[in-house]
């Protein structure tokens, strides 16, 4: 692979290099108002199911915007795609500082909900645009593992940002890390046709595998409609897939520290290691998610077989977090490291999931077709969070809270061995490509 590398260059990982840390900006912002909870509980009067309302205010402004973020970027190209979503979501971040009520949290919620759409259709886009398919579940696992290192940088930092000046600093200091992020995209980025810095031989590997090259910079190739995608049953494969398994990465990004709040009485700086070991290990999952397949397709496996073995594989790893509280009872690490287990399932799914729209549609159609699934992802997280808060305000009123996280669980764990078996063995069991 060294080797490889030096012969053709590697200038793509720079590429990828931008676009985690766009990913990482993403879910540090989402992220913050979970770990304030606390502090905003008692300020604001906030019930279980006024946290909830103001989480689902965001998943469905999240849903509305993948409606036609995904078009939008394949419209009007990556690059001025991209740099609109993270300048918008970075000023929604920045003015959660202004909110005086629930109301006002709900409104700079939702602004940061439609804006943060944006991110992994451009994100997944990119990739497409710049690796070869037997490199791009690696590069999407890489990205994705962004999602991972802002869930650990946020734990650390903003609890500390908010004792030491405040929880409206919190938002105001990361949300700024988008601005800064945005003089680097324009500074570095251009498509793999026009930019100086990649050499003949990296964009002829780039292309190597692809079948849909001359569309892969053509500024007037043609747009592929929302109606016409929702003919393919591809697409309903992945929309499947990502309404399923979406909801179960919301739930533990929002909830996981009022879980470790309400079981083991940790607040404030407290979270900050369990929180940070839970997503360690997802950055781990992450990038093997994405090796994985790569290393059973240079071993001459056919791209779906690998993608759908290495997907089972990942789908078995949630179950055991049924048994996460009742191991927890011996020691909080049990539940802490189970769950790490899970979300780093998670991603290892995800990092694949997100591949399969590559392998099954065109470049000019990636983005729509990201859309739609990050649209029926966020649907499902509605569905989700709307349920977490009715049934921990219901049996919190009753005294036992840990019940309602138990039924809850049972989603998280058997959600993935289901949507596996939707997609690939009902719905596109040979993963044949959607012929446009």
């Amino acid at each position: 692979m060294n080797g490889l590398n030096q012969k053709i260059g590697k200038y793509r990982w720079t590429i990828c290099a931008l676009v985690f840390f766009a990913t990482t900006i993403n879910y540090l912002d989402r992220q913050v108002i979970s770990l304030l909870k606390p502090i905003l509980e008692d300020q604001f009067s906030w019930s279980e199911s006024d946290y909830a309302d103001i989480i689902m205010v965001f998943q469905i402004c999240y849903a509305l915007g993948m409606l036609g973020v995904g078009y939008l970027i394949d419209k009007i190209g990556t690059k001025l795609g991209y740099a609109i979503s993270l300048f918008v979501w970075s000023i929604a971040a920045i003015l959660h500082a202004t909110a005086k009520s629930t109301f006002g949290f709900g409104i700079w919620r939702g602004m940061l909900g439609i804006s943060e759409s944006g991110n992994f259709p451009a994100a997944n886009k990119t990739i497409a645009e710049w690796f070869p398919k037997k490199e791009r579940a690696l590069a999407i696992g890489i990205f994705n593992s962004g999602t991972n290192v802002g869930a650990i940088i946020a734990p650390i930092a903003v609890p500390w940002i908010a004792i030491t000046w405040g929880w409206q600093e919190a938002f105001i200091i990361t949300g700024a890390f988008g601005l800064i992020w945005l003089f680097f995209w324009f500074l570095i980025y251009k498509g793999p046709a026009h930019h100086k810095k990649l050499s003949k031989a990296e964009y002829e590997y780039i292309h190597s595998d692809n079948d849909d090259r001359q569309l892969s910079e053509s500024s007037d190739q043609q747009k592929v409609s929302w109606f016409k995608l929702l003919k393919y049953k591809q697409t309903w494969a992945f929309f499947v897939g990502k309404f399923l398994t979406d909801p179960i990465w919301w739930f533990f990004l929002f909830w996981l520290p009022a879980f470790l709040d309400s079981e083991y009485g940790l607040v404030g700086m407290q979270v900050s290691i369990p929180l940070a070991l839970v997503y360690t290990m997802t950055t781990v999952g992450s990038i093997f998610g994405g090796w994985l397949p790569m290393f059973l397709i240079r071993k001459g496996w056919e791209v779906p077989k690998a993608r759908k073995t290495a997907m089972l594989i990942y789908a078995f790893f949630p179950i055991p977090v049924l048994f996460s509280q009742a191991l927890g009872q011996y020691s909080m690490w049990f539940a802490v490291i189970i769950i790490g287990i899970a979300t780093s399932a998670h991603q290892a799914w995800s990092a694949n999931i997100f591949t399969t729209v590559s392998d099954m549609f065109p470049k000019k159609a990636v983005s729509s077709v990201t859309g739609i699934g990050g649209m029926a992802g966020a649907i499902g997280g509605i569905i989700l969070v709307k349920l977490a808060g009715k049934l921990l305000d219901n049996y919190k009123a009753i005294g036992k809270i840990e019940t309602a996280y138990y039924f809850l669980f049972i989603i998280c764990g058997l959600a993935y061995i289901v949507a596996w078996f939707i997609m690939f063995r009902v719905i596109v069991p040979k993963m044949e490509r959607a012929d446009l």
